[in-house]
């Protein structure tokens, strides 16, 4: 009897430090994944931050191409107010759809190319690019790594139990092509 009780409280403990690991697992998971997003949602603000300045200088040889500048400061405005990582992630796909017209919009003004100020946000829109490309790809590992444990058996059943999700995953969205945008000065 004594020998039951306690092989039946050993697999109860086991059981429930398994348990516990695993929720903690998830925990750790989730808040990696905030983090991630977080560490990406900086790298974009500073992007944000830089567009109206780019606007800006190019707006002052751009007189004509109004309605493609105002796409991009109001793309970035929508994307700056985004409340959660899907709408972001919507928002920004259209801010870089957007500054692909502003990029081939600065093409036509070989004026442009020689502005020392333009060359100077060129520069710091490709190294914030750079960012945010490093910080979408280690985004989307993590959140790879989340929902994978959401979605596979045990960790599934646990999910459901206690409100884990599916994350969304950083996706170019189609209407915004995977093609890169050529500069060339």
């Amino acid at each position: 009897m004594k020998i039951a009780f306690i092989l039946a409280l050993a697999v109860i403990i086991i059981l429930a430090v398994w348990l516990v690991g695993m929720y903690n697992g998830f925990i750790k998971l989730r808040n990696k994944t905030e983090e991630a997003f977080s560490a990406m949602d900086v790298s974009l603000k500073k992007r944000y931050d830089l567009i109206p300045n780019y606007v800006e200088v190019v707006k002052g040889y751009a007189v004509h191409e109004r309605d493609t500048l105002q796409m991009v400061i109001a793309a970035r405005n929508k994307a700056v107010a985004s409340k959660g990582a899907e709408e972001a992630i919507r928002n920004d796909n259209a801010v870089t759809g957007s500054l692909r017209s502003l990029f081939a919009l600065a093409e036509s003004y070989p004026a442009l190319k020689t502005d020392s100020a333009f060359l100077q946000l060129q520069d710091q829109m490709a190294r914030v690019e750079e960012e945010i490309a490093g910080s979408r790809r280690y985004y989307n590992g993590v959140v790879n790594k989340y929902n994978t444990k959401t979605e596979m058996f045990p960790g599934n059943i646990m999910a459901g139990m206690f409100g884990f999700e599916r994350k969304p995953l950083y996706e170019v969205q189609a209407e915004y092509e995977r093609d890169n945008v050529r500069i060339t000065f």
